[in-house]
This record gives C-alpha cells, structure tokens and sequence, in this order.
C-alpha cells in the first residue's frame, strides 16, 4: 500500500488545527494578560525614557515624564473617587432630624412601612431617627437641633457604652447608604433595627444637664435602687 506524500501547505494546516485544540489552549494567556503585558511593557518603556529626559533629541524624555504625571494623577483621582463614600463630608452637617415634631413612633412606623414597600434606604434613616428621638424622649440625649448622625453615634455611645461600637456600626450604615451611593438592604435595615430594639433594652447612663434630672430618671428608689 503506497501513502501519496504529505504536502507543505497540508502539513502546516494540519498542525494549525491540531494546535486549535482546547488542550494546548489550557495555557494559553487571556486576552487580559496579555493586555496588561503590553501595558507594562509600555509603562517600562516611559519609566526608561522619563529616567533619562535630555537622552532624546525628540523631547521624548519629557513627554514620557507628562504621561506618567497624567496615569498618576487618574489613579489618585479613582482611589479618591472609590473612597470618597466611606466618609462622605455631609453625613457630619446634615442634622438627622428635622424641624417638625416627631415621636419615636412616628419614625417606627414610617421605617417599617417603607421596609414592606422595599424602600430600604428611606427606611434605614426613619428607624434611625426614631432611635434619635427615643433617646431624646428617655432624656437619655438632651433634644439640639441640628444633631448629626456621627454626633448621635459620639453622644449615645457615652451614654450607653456598651453600645458604643454599635451604635457607630449603624450609623455607618446610614453613611454608606445615604450618603455613598451604597445600596440599601433588607440586611441593613435589619441591622439598624436591632440596635434600636438593643438600645431600648438598655439601661444608660441618667441625663445630666445644667444640675437637672428629668422626674423619673436615675431617681433614688425607697427601696435603695435607682428607678429608670
């Protein structure tokens, strides 16, 4: 039996085909390795050209050194964009409750309707403030307009110590949700929740302002114990 000869041209397809094959392709490069192999390349390129500026007579040197100054100046911009919401300069001036009159059921009761209605955002901020307002009916916190979230968390993490960190956890939820673009969850109005259900358990310390003590706080008990 006699084989007809292979030729070049066949011989070379039928290598390409078999190096098609998905096993010599397990260890080939991604498209985004290579990508960033080039970019490196690249940037060792201008890092070699900016280190010596005067070598070229084209004044490539110094265009090296203005595009390495440009990519820095775009890193520094994203890392500050990507962190400018874990601490969002409004989250210290904005005051947390408004001017109108409130009571802690009233934010109680607009949180959760807004938690079965999915707006979880909104609802993280109401039960927020009926922490806030509770605090203040409890004379726990003497009432100040104007009071910021951050302030709230300092404030009532004296008052209630062992809720300090807490109360700073939560009041970064409200930060990063309301202020950092960060979606609200139901696991975050959850969170939120619990410190308000944790706080209203708790026995802080008595109001002391100016000498006064509101009737009914840290008031000596006949028997010998403090009355709450």
């Amino acid at each position: 039996m006699t084989l007809d000869p292979i030729g070049r041209d066949e011989a070379r397809e039928m290598a390409r085909r078999e190096l098609d094959k998905q096993i010599y392709q397990r260890d080939k490069p991604s498209w985004l390795e290579r990508v960033w192999d080039r970019f490196s390349e690249w940037l060792q390129k201008l890092f070699s050209h900016a280190s010596h500026p005067n070598a070229h007579g084209s004044g490539g040197g110094w265009l090296s050194i203005a595009v390495i100054v440009v990519i820095a100046l775009v890193a520094v911009g994203l890392v500050v964009w990507l962190m400018w919401d874990r601490r969002n300069p409004r989250s210290r001036k904005d005051p947390l409750l408004e001017d109108k009159p409130s009571t802690a059921l009233d934010h109680r009761e607009a949180a959760e309707r807004l938690a079965a209605e999915g707006q979880w955002a909104e609802a993280i901020r109401e039960r927020l403030r009926a922490i806030a307002r509770d605090l203040e009916e409890r004379a726990v916190l003497a009432p100040r307009p104007g009071r910021t979230a951050d302030e709230l968390a300092a404030e009532a993490g004296e008052a209630v110590p062992e809720l300090a960190d807490a109360l700073r956890a939560g009041v970064r939820v409200f930060d990063d949700v309301w202020y950092g673009d960060r979606p609200g969850t139901a696991d975050r109005y959850a969170q939120v929740k619990e410190l308000d259900e944790r706080l209203r358990a708790a026995r802080p310390k008595p109001l002391e302002s100016d000498g006064l003590t509101p009737a009914g706080v840290g008031a000596d008990d006949p028997d010998g114990g403090t009355r709450w």
